[in-house]
């Protein structure tokens, strides 16, 4: 005769102590539970379809009491009584569940929390809502992974369509962090928008991409003040707006050039677009910015070496990416933008134009007279520059704003 088996009790199940080998106790059906040497109370189920025996997990005890665990046995056992395999049943769950929550629109929810805090708000803003006017409708309900370059490529176009073709690559560039950001996280295999290169006709009428309203700068400088990437990318972004070189002429950097006495960055003229000296009044700002950076690489050539050797500079890509990470795309904010702030800025505030246009370092039409005067408009420019590191300390603190004139 087979062994008869008695129910389960709670009593029992509470009391059971743990040994060192799993022990399995049976309440009937095929139901028992397991309890493992380290004390955990697992539910499980035993039974038999198309002649193979089979072991299906139905979780743990007290999380799934008694009673609710012999419904779900009682379930599983109508299943098979009309050649249902439950763990078919079961598998099919957890794939549904999977793709419920690894749709596009809850991982670029994810993607755009994670990384929005570090953003200008008009800046995450216009993110959001060119995602949720553009591409939740078509694509967001969709398992990430299913998503191909057809079909994003059908959203871009209905975007295409109306015009707005800036509007366009924004779109795909924004899809192509969420892709990426998928990848990484292991919800996905690849970024689909990479098959997209040239599929969208190009914007007309490109400039150099800038900021230039007083929050969004503060948002920009707050969100580098927040980088995580390399201490040496994060200072070499932090000092681009406060001396608007071009982004060549800053990764060329050397501390042979910089002098704290005099506060001046002297480029020698081989370096310079222009082929003469270029003088650069460091503000307090700047110098505490080279400062925190001469520690680290002060003993050697470049203030901003490359992280492979400090043989060559900073990688000319390096300052456009830590934008595009931070979340700036292509077309609203770039290396050379720094200069285009300050300039458009500056002019407004009344500086004289002919300062400015030297501390740009623009093209002299005479070279004779460029050779001499490097020096050109010295004291005035000392102070704008101090005038406008003070600004923008300003705006990124949310403190009064003091104008630069005043201030000189």
């Amino acid at each position: 005769m087979p062994k008869r088996i008695t129910p389960l009790s709670d009593t029992k199940i509470r009391t059971i102590k743990p040994t060192d080998k799993p022990q399995k106790l049976f309440d009937g059906g095929g139901l028992f539970l397991l309890v493992t040497p380290t004390g955990g109370k697992l539910w499980r189920l035993k039974y038999r379809f198309g002649g193979t025996e089979k072991l299906l997990s139905l979780g743990a005890y007290p999380q799934i009491s008694l009673a609710e665990i012999r419904q779900k046995r009682d379930q599983a056992l109508a299943m098979l009584a009309n050649k249902i395999d439950p763990g078919d049943i079961k598998k099919a769950q957890k794939a549904a569940d999977t793709e419920e929550t690894e749709t596009f629109e809850v991982i670029a929810r994810e993607w755009y929390s994670k990384f929005s805090p570090s953003w200008a708000v008009s800046h995450s803003n216009k993110i959001i809502r060119r995602l949720e006017l553009y591409v939740f409708p078509w694509l967001g309900n969709r398992p990430i992974k299913a998503i191909t370059a057809p079909d994003l490529l059908t959203v871009l176009r209905r975007i295409e369509a109306k015009g707005t073709l800036e509007t366009a690559h924004r779109t795909q560039q924004n899809c192509s962090q969420v892709f990426r950001y998928a990848v990484a996280t292991g919800r996905a295999e690849r970024d689909p928008s990479g098959d997209l290169r040239g599929a969208i006709p190009p914007a007309s009428g490109k400039h150099m991409a800038t900021i230039t309203d007083p929050k969004e700068i503060a948002g920009l400088l707050n969100s580098i003040d927040a980088y995580r990437g390399s201490i040496v990318t994060r200072c070499a972004l932090q000092l681009a707006p406060l001396v608007f070189v071009r982004p060549g002429e800053l990764r060329h950097a050397e501390w042979s050039e910089i002098n704290f006495e005099t506060a001046e960055w002297r480029i020698p003229a081989e370096k310079m677009k222009a082929g003469t000296l270029h003088i650069v009044p460091l503000s307090l700002q700047a110098l505490a910015v080279l400062r925190e950076i001469q520690p680290l690489t002060g003993l050697g050539r470049y203030v901003f070496p490359s992280p492979r050797t400090e043989s060559r500079p900073m990688s000319d890509n390096a300052i456009l990416s830590a934008l595009r990470r931070m979340g700036y795309a292509k077309d609203e904010m770039s290396g050379h933008g720094f200069r285009s702030m300050a300039s458009t800025l500056l002019n407004e505030q009344g500086w004289n134009r002919d300062a400015i246009e030297r501390q740009l370092a623009h093209a002299e039409r005479n070279s004779v007279r460029a050779a001499y005067n490097y020096a050109e408009f010295m004291p005035e420019r000392k102070k704008m520059m101090q005038a406008w590191a003070d600004y923008l300390e300003a705006i990124k603190t949310g403190t009064k704003i003091i104008p630069f004139q005043a201030a000189g």
